[in-house]
This record gives C-alpha cells, sequence and structure tokens, in this order.
C-alpha cells in the first residue's frame, strides 16, 4: 500500500466495505424504523417496543460462542455474504407478512429473531474486516470514514422507512432486501491483507497447515481477554451500562406518537435526527480525530449523552426533541469512534472476532436489551418518566467509570504499534503494545 497516503487508503476493497457497510446498516435501520411503527401500531403499548428489542438482541446472546470462531476461523468476507443473504430473505418474508394483513405481532417477532440469528454472525466478522484490510497506523483513519457511512445510514435508513412505510408497509422491507442483496455482492471485492487469509489456530494449539477443531476454550477466549485487559473491559462494559439505561430512541415511536403528535414521516425524521447530529461529529472527527485523552474524551462524551437523552425526555417541542435527539446521537458518534479505534487495536488478529463476538453482546444489551427496559420502563412509569430516569442513571454510571477504571480514564493515546498478526502476542503472552497507551 504504498504511494501518497490518499492513494495509499483509497482502494477498491475500502470502498467496497464501505458501500457494504452502508447497504447492510441502512436495510437494518430500514427495518428497525418500519418494525417499530408497525408494532406499535398493533398493539398501541411501549411494553411491545421493549420486546422487540429482546428479539433482535437474544440471537447474538445465545450464538456469541458460535459467531465469534466463525468470524475467526472462516473467511470473514463469506460469512457476511451468507448472512446478509439470509437477512434479506427475513425482509421478503416481512414484506409478505405486511400484504397479508394480519395483525398478529407474533410473527413479526418469529421473523426479528431470525433476523437476529444472521445479525449475530454478520456483526463480529464485518466489524473485524477494516482492521483486516488496512495496517494498524491507517485503521483510525478508515473508523473514521466507516464512522460517516453508518451515520449516513442512520439519516437514509429511518426517513426512507418512515416515508415508505406511510405509502405501503410491504416497501420499506422489499428496499431492505435490495440492499441487502447488493452488500452479498460487493462484500466479494474486498480484499485482505494476506496474514488475515490464514487459518487461525485455536489457543494453544500449533499453527499447522488446517484447522484445529473447535473447541470450549476457543470460544471461550473473547471472555478472557476482555477479562485480562483493564482497558477493555472499561470500555466494553461502559457502552453496555450507559446505553442500557439510556436507550430513549427505543421508546421514540411513543414519544413522537404521545408527546409530539407527530405521524410516520415525523418519526421518521426524529430518528434521522440521531444521524444528522452523528454524521456532522463525524465529519469532524474525519478531518480532526482524537489523538489525545481518549479515555478521559469517552467518559465525558457519555456523561452528555445522558443530558440530552434527558432533554428528550422532558421536551414535547418536536423542534427541541429534534435537536437533543441530533446532539445525543452526535455525543454518541464519539464514543464510537473512540471504542471502534481502541478495541480492534488492542486485540490480536486470531482472536478479534471472538472479541468483537462478545462485544457485539455487549452493544446488543446496551440496544436491544435497552429497548426492552426501556419498554418496560415506559409501561410502568410512563414514557417521559422512563427517558429522563434512564438518562440520570447514564450520567451516573460515567461517573462511576472514571473512578472504577482508572486505565481507562488514564489512557491517553491509541496504540500505533500492535501485535495484531496471527501468532503475535497477545495477552496470554505478554502486553499487545509497545508503547504505552497511558499517561
Amino acid at each position: 500500500m504504498a504511494g501518497p497516503a490518499g492513494e495509499r487508503r483509497w482502494t477498491r476493497s475500502v470502498t467496497a466495505l464501505l458501500v457494504t457497510s452502508f447497504c447492510t446498516s441502512s436495510a437494518s435501520l430500514m427495518a428497525v424504523t418500519a418494525l417499530g411503527k408497525q408494532v406499535f401500531d398493533l398493539t398501541g403499548e411501549e411494553l411491545s417496543l421493549g420486546l422487540l428489542g429482546l428479539a433482535e438482541f437474544a440471537p447474538a446472546a445465545l450464538l456469541v460462542f458460535v459467531s465469534g470462531p466463525v468470524a475467526d476461523r472462516f473467511d470473514r468476507r463469506r460469512v457476511v455474504s451468507i448472512a446478509a443473504a439470509g437477512e434479506a430473505a427475513c425482509g421478503l418474508a416481512l414484506a409478505w407478512y405486511a400484504a397479508s394483513g394480519r395483525d398478529a405481532v407474533g410473527p413479526i417477532f418469529a421473523l426479528v429473531v431470525a433476523f437476529g440469528v444472521a445479525r449475530a454472525f454478520i456483526a463480529p466478522s464485518a466489524r473485524s474486516l477494516p482492521a483486516d484490510v488496512v495496517t494498524p497506523e491507517d485503521l483510525p483513519w478508515l473508523v473514521a470514514r466507516n464512522s460517516i457511512t453508518f451515520q449516513a445510514a442512520l439519516i437514509a435508513g429511518p426517513v426512507s422507512g418512515g416515508m415508505l412505510y406511510a405509502l405501503d408497509p410491504r416497501a420499506p422491507f422489499l428496499a431492505m432486501a435490495g440492499l441487502l442483496l447488493v452488500a452479498t455482492v460487493t462484500i466479494q471485492l474486498v480484499s485482505v491483507r494476506p496474514f488475515a487469509r490464514r487459518a487461525v489456530p485455536a489457543p494453544g494449539a500449533s499453527a499447522g497447515p488446517g484447522r484445529s477443531r473447535p473447541s470450549v476454550r476457543e470460544a471461550m477466549e473473547g471472555l478472557r481477554v476482555i477479562r485480562d485487559q483493564p482497558i477493555l473491559l472499561g470500555v466494553i462494559s461502559l457502552d453496555l451500562f450507559a446505553v442500557l439505561f439510556g436507550g430513549a430512541v427505543a421508546l421514540l415511536p411513543a414519544i413522537a406518537e404521545d408527546r409530539l403528535g407527530v405521524g410516520a414521516v415525523g418519526f421518521g425524521w426524529l430518528r434521522a435526527a440521531g444521524g444528522i447530529g452523528a454524521a456532522l461529529v463525524t465529519i469532524v472527527l474525519a478531518r480532526r480525530p482524537i489523538r489525545r485523552h481518549v479515555g478521559r474524551v469517552l467518559l465525558l462524551v457519555v456523561g452528555a449523552f445522558g443530558l440530552f437523552t434527558i432533554v428528550l425526555g422532558l421536551t414535547r417541542s418536536f423542534a427541541v426533541a429534534f435537536v437533543a435527539m441530533a446532539a445525543l446521537t452526535g455525543f454518541d458518534a464519539v464514543s464510537v469512534f473512540i471504542r471502534g479505534t481502541l478495541v480492534p487495536l488492542v486485540v490480536t488478529a486470531d482472536t478479534r472476532g471472538r472479541v468483537l463476538a462478545v462485544e457485539n453482546v455487549f452493544i446488543g444489551a446496551s440496544n436491544e436489551l435497552g429497548a426492552f427496559e426501556s419498554g418496560v420502563a415506559g409501561q410502568l412509569l410512563g414514557t417521559s418518566a422512563a427517558v429522563v430516569l434512564g438518562g440520570i442513571a447514564t450520567i451516573a454510571v460515567a461517573g462511576t467509570w472514571w473512578v472504577v477504571f482508572p486505565a481507562l480514564r488514564n489512557t491517553d493515546r491509541f496504540p500505533t504499534s500492535i501485535a495484531t498478526e496471527v501468532g503475535g502476542r497477545g495477552r496470554a503472552g505478554g502486553p499487545p503494545v509497545e508503547e504505552p497507551l497511558a499517561e
């Protein structure tokens, strides 16, 4: 990858990877928007929105010790392609059910579970690929642009999902299937660096020419790596608990309908406000990435996320709610950038899929399980009280982690020289970085 920086970084593989990311993310967000509106229209209950998130999260939790080893042992591009095809099939089934005119939500939840199974395999493989495509030095550059792509999807997916649902309940699910089929093709155009094509040995096994048999120890390796590195444990658990309590986005259909008085199109724009705010912040990060005090910045932006969650829960103005959504997701974009850069750089390539599979469960717990928690709280306390209390809890989590995880708080820079190659030293063999992370 020689040549000037722009030529070195912008390759066919990078472009194909970003196109794949946009298609899969847009499709998922389009489906989530349409499903939230559909289920709330059918039931009128906040609890149903929480159960919808739980149905999507459960497969990732149940399959974590399968999806991680799969991401490490097989071609990650092929795993993404097959899983995206499975998601497309779920989209077609959801379109058929929407056309049937039936009002039972059971089949919808069953299809969401099937969608969650495919998503459980996509997540660790897709999130491992950026570190397979570029060098560690270029990874922050790619993470920033991947974040911009995701934020573009965060705008396009909800807006198009809400508009298409208003036109025809089948339309967003058909569009979702089309985007995912495109992703099954574009992911095949991604080329990975040579080390990422090697067969990955199980922990403790010799790196022979063939793959060793999967083992329970191999499946559990992701948990062990996270447990043994305080920075990893702090970063991942912070996301789990902060967004678990601050999952106000799950209640947006109820906020839009009951507090703001807007329909499907207004709801779609309210969700898209998050993408707009996050996109603006991510563009700034792409031009001026965070280089110093990354741990303290992470904890502070999580606290700010909680503050604007409180604003969202208190307001009855659509304009204020729009700004609050843009602000809280803008701060979340900073958190995503830091976590998305730091986590792949402090684990070795041969354990990355397993670590990211575990992290995916934590992220799923913070999002989908957080949606369930918000739905239950909304049903018991009311929408406004649930959102406000969630924001307060998020601020409390950021303050607690500031004290409990000094290694995270004192993390100054992203590592620049990491044992990322297969067979490199992981945590079990010694510290994976050659340059100190903390001040």
